[in-house]
Formats: C-alpha cells, sequence, structure tokens
C-alpha cells in the first residue's frame, strides 16, 4: 500500500482555491517532486503533508492513518518527519556533530547512540572531517549537507524539501542535486521535494508531479512527462517545445504545410476534428540539401531566419517557403547554417505528441 495518499486535498483562501482537490498516491521509499511555477499550490501542499497548514477539505492518510482533514490535523511534532526549508535552518552557534544530533537529543536517545548515528551520517554526507566546524566556517553546500544530515539521522517516515538548492549558484545546485539523489537511493527515505527547477526535478526524482493553478495536471516519471506530455501546460513547462495545430480529415491530420497519417498520432481521439501537437526542438533535424530517405518522415523546404550558439548546441528558427510554418531546432554545435541559407527540415510523424 502507499506510504503516503493524498485525497481530494483542498486548501482554499476565501474564494482563491490555492490547493484544488489533489490526489496523489506516494509509494514506500519512492522519491516524487512536485514541480510549477510560482503561486501553482507546490508549497503549500507540501506545508499540509508537514503539517503547518491545515486542508480545508480532504485528507493526508500515512499507512492508512489519517493525518490531516478538515476536521483536524495532527501536529507537525508527531508526524515523524522531517523538513528541509530554503533557509537550511542549522543553529548558528552549534558545531555541525552537534547540529545533526539536534533531533536525536529531543528524543532523548543514549548517548552512544546519538554518537554513533551521528558519526554513520557524517561520513555518508561526507562531512566527518568538519564535525567540530561551525555554519559559518562552511561553504553554502556544506551547509546545505548538515540541513540534509540532521533531517536524515532521525531516520523520518517521509523527507520533505521545500525547494532546498534555491540560494546556492548554479554549479553547486548541479552537484547538489546529484548529491541529493545519491543519499535517496542510500536510505530508501519517501520524499516529497517541491521545485520549479525542471532540470532539478528530472534528476532526483522517480516520479514528477506538475502541478499548475492548484490542480495536478500529470504525474508521470521523468522520461514519460518530457516524451509524452498530456496538456498544453506540461509540454510547456518541461522543457521547451513547438506547439502546432491541425484538422483531421478521414485519416490524414493536416498540418500547415504538411500533412501526417493519422495512425502515427499516438493519442489521437478517434473521433476528434482539430488537433494540437507538440515536438520538441531536438527532435526536429535541418540538412542542406533534401534527404533521399523513405522512412515516412516528413520533409519540408524552407530558411533559416534566426540563430544562436549556447555552446552544447544551436538554436534555429526555421520558416517554410510555402506556408507560414515556423519551428524552433536545437541542433549540435557541428550542424552550422547561416541565417538566410536554405535548408530542409526533417521531421518524424512519431515525433508528433497529441495534448489536450
Amino acid at each position: 500500500m502507499p506510504t503516503l495518499r493524498l485525497r481530494n486535498l483542498t486548501r482554499a483562501y476565501g474564494p482563491i482555491r490555492a490547493v484544488d482537490r489533489v490526489d496523489l498516491d506516494i509509494r514506500d521509499g519512492e522519491f516524487l517532486s512536485l514541480l510549477g511555477p510560482s503561486g501553482c499550490g507546490k508549497t503549500t501542499t507540501l506545508r499540509m503533508i508537514a503539517g503547518f497548514i491545515d486542508p480545508s477539505d480532504g485528507t493526508i492518510e500515512i499507512d492508512g492513518r489519517v493525518l490531516s482533514s478538515a476536521a483536524g490535523s495532527v501536529p507537525p511534532e508527531r508526524r515523524g518527519m522531517s523538513m528541509i526549508f530554503q533557509s537550511y535552518a542549522i543553529w548558528p552557534n552549534m558545531t555541525v556533530a552537534e547540529n545533526v544530533a539536534f533531533g536525536l537529543n529531543l528524543r532523548k536517545l543514549p548517548s552512544a547512540e546519538i554518537k554513533k548515528r551521528v558519526g554513520d551520517v557524517l561520513d555518508v554526507v561526507q562531512l566527518g572531517t568538519l564535525a567540530h566546524r561551525y555554519p559559518a566556517e562552511l561553504s553554502g553546500g556544506q551547509q546545505q549537507r548538515v540541513a540534509l544530515a540532521r533531517a536524515i539521522v532521525v531516520q523520518p517516515s517521509v523527507l520533505l524539501l521545500d525547494e532546498p538548492l534555491s540560494n546556492l549558484d548554479a554549479n553547486l545546485r548541479e552537484d547538489m542535486r546529484a548529491e541529493i539523489r545519491r543519499l535517496h537511493l542510500a536510505f530508501g527515505i519517501t520524499t516529497v521535494y517541491v521545485t520549479h527547477d525542471q532540470a532539478e526535478a528530472m534528476a532526483t526524482s522517480d516520479r514528477i508531479a506538475v502541478m499548475n493553478r492548484g490542480r495536478v495536471e500529470q504525474v508521470d516519471a521523468p522520461y514519460v512527462l518530457y516524451t509524452r506530455p498530456r496538456t498544453r501546460f506540461v509540454a510547456g513547462f518541461i522543457g521547451r517545445t513547438n506547439f502546432i495545430e491541425g484538422r483531421r480529415e478521414g485519416r490524414q491530420v493536416h498540418f500547415n504545410g504538411f500533412s501526417v497519417d493519422a495512425a502515427l498520432l499516438e493519442g489521437l481521439e478517434t473521433h476528434a476534428s482539430k488537433v494540437t501537437a507538440s515536438i520538441r526542438p531536438q527532435s526536429l533535424a535541418l540538412n542542406s540539401v533534401r534527404p533521399t530517405d523513405s522512412t515516412g518522415a516528413v520533409h519540408i523546404q524552407g530558411r533559416v531566419v534566426d540563430r544562436t550558439f549556447l555552446g552544447e548546441h544551436w538554436d534555429y528558427e526555421f520558416a517554410a517557403d510555402a506556408s507560414d510554418l515556423r519551428l524552433k531546432i536545437a541542433a549540435r554545435p557541428s550542424d552550422v547554417f547561416d541565417v538566410g541559407s536554405v535548408t530542409w527540415l526533417t521531421l518524424e510523424p512519431g515525433q508528433l505528441v497529441v495534448i489536450e
């Protein structure tokens, strides 16, 4: 059975529903991220799970035990959870070891057990040699590891993280998201992680719940979310994409300047007449001459109207000659095309994803 279950979870502030009828099952040992823009309800959801906010409707259960409902909630200190905030909230007047031991001391565990558990977890987060330092003597990444160690050492049933990497620079964030994933694999604690950073969620999560305006639009593994988004919001929020409008006529779907067999479009409803499809920039290719393959790909003649070099790839904007179709393409650094040059765009129909 799922470790953590949210049913019809709602939080209203007057007429505004910050969280609107959220249903989620978070499995034992799973790392699930709540991902979305500011104001989408992800932090409010996390704080309801932690017990800091009571729901207006719905329930939160853990292993069948109701923790929160509109009738009342179990207080945070009795939930067996740990939470890491954006500010880390580590005590400046305590050493690394004392910070990590804080929760164990509150639980009045034997001193020998506290010492062993603190030593073990500091070794895992690679801070064993810094146990006697104070927070002011640590880097931002090291302070983040102290917060992680303090949360993990009490062996919580659920670990909650509220945008814990937002205060770090870009390179350190990349290192720390790998560290968080490593620690999750080492300890296997059920984890709920809030972030607005798509790359962060993709790198750390088993599954991602994409939230928009208080609701969950899609819950899936990162690869599925990226390659098979179900809604326009998810397609546009997870990475970059091109949206193409079309219409269905019999066995064909006619887009702007090209047509594809309707049977090739996964998710196309039988009676749908209007079609919106998403295709990722890296799923498109440019060539200086028309390709001669016969794999069923669509080839469209046009021109490069804009380009940007980003180091790892080129961003091109392609404009078709025979229609007003414009598409963004991500190409390898070695695929160099000048603005204004005649090119052929190659589009694989199987890469088109029909969205709601």
